[in-house]
């Protein structure tokens, strides 16, 4: 993006942008739901800084340094205006009710309710068994009896919400919505776990996301380094 970087004073690494009266700082953690905060501050065209933390080699765990944000030391957080605000749905939410109202549908109608279901369904449903597949993954043979179960589940989630995309190939409205950046991580996990044949409205949605240029600066950001 062509601006300096600068350690902050815990030694992560931050990326100021343009300045703005409204000061949002994303924590964020490499291979994490993070991103989606990145890509949608993208679309927004909101300025904000970047606070960069690493995971364990070994365990793959966030760092501490993150507790030192808020007592659950998770990514994402951001900051908003002095104000720690968690959960990736609920930073979706506040900052599209502040930047972006056309995001989320009008109160009341029926596309609110989808909306409200999927915000909570992508947090919810759909991650419960990646997580159980990630976890499991670590006990070898021990895991072997919960297998069965939770590819049953990975594939209900994914059938799910290849059928529900709009011809559009959105999931609520006819543009990007909300409900798109949630949504885009467990399908981007449908595609790593190559499930492309299986699902191709899905894969189509992935790619699309993918190549808009909000989400390409968005990678940009999220791995800038020292």
């Amino acid at each position: 993006m062509g601006s300096q970087k600068a350690p902050d004073r815990s030694g992560f690494w931050s990326v100021p942008v343009r300045k703005s009266a409204t000061m949002i700082t994303v924590h964020h953690l490499n291979r994490s739901r993070s991103h989606r905060i990145l890509w949608l501050l993208e679309e927004l065209e909101q300025p904000y800084t970047v606070a960069r933390y690493e995971r364990d080699a070994k365990t793959s765990l966030a760092p501490p340094e993150l507790l030192a944000v808020h007592p659950l030391g998770k990514s994402p957080m951001i900051e908003l205006d002095g104000q720690v605000i968690i959960e990736s749905a609920a930073i979706t939410e506040v900052l599209c009710a502040r930047f972006a109202p056309e995001m989320i549908p009008p109160a009341g109608t029926p596309d609110h309710i989808r909306h409200l279901e999927l915000m909570h369904f992508a947090e919810g449903s759909a991650m419960t068994p990646i997580l159980l597949q990630l976890y499991t993954g670590r006990l070898g043979d021990a895991a072997a009896p919960l297998a069965p179960r939770i590819q049953q589940q990975l594939t209900s989630q994914y059938s799910y919400m290849n059928d529900i995309l709009r011809p559009s190939g959105h999931f609520v409205l006819d543009r990007l919505s909300a409900a798109d950046i949630v949504l885009s991580f467990p399908a981007e996990i449908a595609m790593r776990q190559g499930r492309q044949d299986d699902f191709p409205a899905l894969a189509s949605f992935v790619t699309a996301m993918q190549a808009r240029p909000a989400y390409q600066r968005a990678l940009e950001r999220g791995e800038v380094s020292g």
